[in-house]
């Protein structure tokens, strides 16, 4: 079973590409996710790598930014390659299923165009 759950904050904005050839969305982003604090209070953190794809990406890149609070749901993927100068690169990041975003961008104004009215007893409507 390969299942991650994990709460975190966009430690950048999210970098939304399209892939080669087919053109799918793919949205990357690192979320800082609290640990437990240490036995002296100290608050730490670890930084995880997660790949968004499709649709989730698109709306991950265009909704939010850096600091917001992600959920994602995903499983755990692991990959290598050759790096420029010669060495094997491992990486080890999530792969979101399910994105839920628990923090949207700027807070609206508040609207004060209904500041101005009365309001009436509606009592005697029947519904």
């Amino acid at each position: 079973m390969n299942k991650v759950v994990i709460i975190g904050r966009c430690v950048k904005d999210p970098e939304l590409k399209y892939t080669q050839g087919a053109g799918t969305a793919v949205t990357t982003v690192t979320l800082a996710v609290d640990r437990q604090k240490t036995k002296d209070g100290k608050k730490e953190a670890d930084f995880i790598p997660v790949v968004i794809w499709g649709k989730q990406a698109e709306s991950t890149a265009q909704y939010v930014g850096k600091g917001k609070l992600l959920g994602i749901a995903g499983r755990i993927q692991t990959r290598s390659y050759d790096h420029k100068d010669g060495h094997k690169v491992y990486v080890t990041e999530v792969v979101a299923e399910e994105v839920q975003f628990l923090e949207w961008g700027e807070k609206p104004q508040a609207n004060n165009d209904y500041e101005d009215m009365t309001p009436i007893d509606n009592g005697d409507l029947p519904f």
